[in-house]
């Protein structure tokens, strides 16, 4: 224990320790800002875990809550205050105990931390928030290392497609040439010069410039 949080296993921590290094290299790969991906507010949000132990586990710091309960309480105060019903208020403990198929006294039970709960009990709170499987229950550090392998699931497909794009480009010449010369930015600022002459000298160079290439038959 330290400081009233768990130790978290050496495989958590070697599992955090990889995925953060692979989401860091992804996002200077892509130019995308660490303050983005390591959100701690929104890794709290899709996670579960208090933005406090998010902190200290980026951190490489020791954090966690230990008792299942406690964590279950938790999780579950997070989904009441961030999955709102549509006209922005929370669930009421009838409606999660209609959506989880439970009696009220059931549900308040468990929302008042007065009940252990099963996994049934937690499944079927999942269910009604639409969260993974886990949510309620994962040790912090595990539930922290799902967000950020669903955020690495996100920028490789931004990575994929971004590399589809490009090699789009390099196979049309025109597209290259656009590409390289900005011919459209050029376009756009010719649109702001004062005269038609200046407009027409760059309209000739334009001209000019897209001659030399020609876009291979469809």
């Amino acid at each position: 224990m330290t400081d009233g949080f768990e130790v978290p296993g050496a495989t958590a921590t070697v599992l955090l320790q990889a995925v953060v290094a692979r989401v860091t290299a992804l996002a200077d790969r892509l130019g995308v800002q660490h303050a983005e991906v390591f959100d701690v507010q929104r890794l709290s949000a899709e996670s579960g875990v208090p933005e406090p132990v998010v902190k200290a586990l980026l951190s490489g710091r020791c954090a966690g809550e230990p008792d299942l309960q406690a964590r279950f309480l938790q999780r579950l105060d997070l989904l009441r205050r961030t999955r709102l019903k549509p006209n922005g208020r929370k669930y009421t403990q009838q409606e999660i105990a209609d959506g989880a198929g439970m009696s009220r006294q059931q549900a308040g039970a468990l929302i008042n931390g007065d009940r252990r709960p099963t996994m049934e009990h937690c499944d079927a709170i999942q269910r009604f928030f639409r969260v993974h499987a886990g949510f309620l229950t994962a040790e912090d550090s595990e539930a922290l290392v799902g967000a950020l392998q669903r955020s690495e699931q996100e920028l490789l497909q931004r990575l994929a497609d971004r590399e589809r794009a490009a090699a789009s480009v390099a196979d049309d010449p025109l597209e290259r040439l656009l590409l390289d010369h900005g011919v459209r930015g050029i376009a756009w600022r010719a649109a702001q010069l004062p005269t038609d002459q200046h407009r027409d000298k760059v309209t000739e160079w334009l001209d000019m410039l897209l001659e030399s290439v020609k876009r291979p038959d469809s």
